[in-house]
């Protein structure tokens, strides 16, 4: 018996957390102590899933957090030396707790992901981590099973044990001392990111992180925040800046500083192209909004560089442009891509 906490941050929607903790009760092999971080909900869900749940921790806050800041919150409550943060849009099949506890008792591994599949389409990958996610130079994530927003059918192609680059927010688990040791989620990107952000820090504290397949999660997707929204493009955006800019060392920022600008002017293009004008002016804000919050940036820079006991590098990452193969070169699969990630 492994003991563990779930932690999930919620705003609105009672139904799908109901969902959530019902497959938390049917799949989990071992019991778990869950923590629901409620931030600031409107629509009473919280009073209805504390009369339908006894058992569970509720801990209000009287603001919207976020994802980043709900999950900080829950961690600090947690009791348990392992964490399981999960998304409340989530469906569990049997046994996914083991799979990833059992995988993280190895002192080297900070993190585990599960396969996640797409829950209206249980055939499929979901958008939000697939088989494991990986990241290229300039800070595009892409994932094995999904680059972008081509989604492959789950054929068992990518079942292996592997070490990846990053474990989606959507389900992970980690270990608490490690999690507070690396200064948590940062709560300025809000949502989106956050967790490859984490990532990152732990492979600089010489950690690994791992996907273990035989753990399967199904995610709605778009629950709290939907795919089409402005806001999700604007954080997704400046996100990747932030990270880019907090993380790189300084001599590779100044290799690939041009390109990125270029790449991302190329991107508000193609939506301007599309029509979208919505999302072309997200990703304009999420541009313009790195110079006005330059001093965090480079605050942040530093504290990421005082974390780093083992060398910098960049093991697991994709020596290319993930964007120009993907849209120039029509790699539209992992699997084509086998030859250039680099291994770990």
């Amino acid at each position: 018996m492994i003991n563990y906490t779930i932690i999930i941050p919620h705003h609105n929607g009672e139904e799908i957390l109901s969902q959530c903790i019902e497959s938390i009760y049917i799949s989990a092999d071992y019991k778990p102590e869950i923590i629901i971080v409620n931030n600031a909900s409107t629509d009473g869900s919280i009073e209805t899933i504390k009369t339908k749940f006894s058992n569970i921790i509720v801990v209000d806050s009287q603001k919207n957090l976020g994802y980043a800041g709900g999950c900080n919150v829950g961690a600090l409550e947690a009791t348990n030396d392992y964490l399981i943060f999960l998304n409340n849009d989530t469906i569990l099949e049997k046994s996914f707790d083991k799979y990833l506890l059992n995988k993280l008792q190895n002192k080297e591994i900070s993190s585990v992901q599960p396969k996640i599949k797409n829950l209206p389409n249980k055939d499929y990958f979901d958008y939000a981590g697939a088989s494991g996610g990986f990241l290229d130079v300039f800070c595009y994530p892409f994932c094995r099973g999904r680059i972008f927003n081509n989604i492959e059918k789950d054929l068992k192609q990518y079942d292996s044990e592997k070490e990846i680059f990053w474990a989606s927010g959507a389900a992970f688990a980690t270990k608490k001392d490690i999690f507070i040791k690396a200064g948590m989620f940062d709560i300025k990107l809000f949502a989106h990111m956050e967790e490859i952000d984490y990532h990152w820090r732990c492979q600089m504290m010489g950690y690994k992180i791992m996907i273990n397949p035989k753990s399967i999660v199904y995610h709605q997707g778009g629950g709290t925040l939907s795919y089409e929204s402005h806001k999700k493009t604007y954080l997704n955006h400046r996100n990747s800046l932030i990270i880019f800019l907090s993380n790189h060392k300084i001599h590779i920022l100044f290799l690939l500083l041009v390109p990125r600008i270029i790449l991302q002017l190329g991107s508000i293009f193609l939506d301007l192209l599309s029509i979208k004008l919505g999302h072309a002016v997200a990703q304009l804000q999420a541009l313009l909004w790195i110079p006005f919050n330059i001093f965090y940036i480079i605050k942040k820079s530093i504290q990421n560089r005082s974390i780093q006991i083992n060398n910098y590098n960049l093991k697991g990452m994709y020596f290319r442009s993930i964007a120009i193969d993907y849209f120039l070169l029509k790699k539209k699969k992992f699997i084509n891509l086998k030859n250039v990630v680099q291994d770990f």
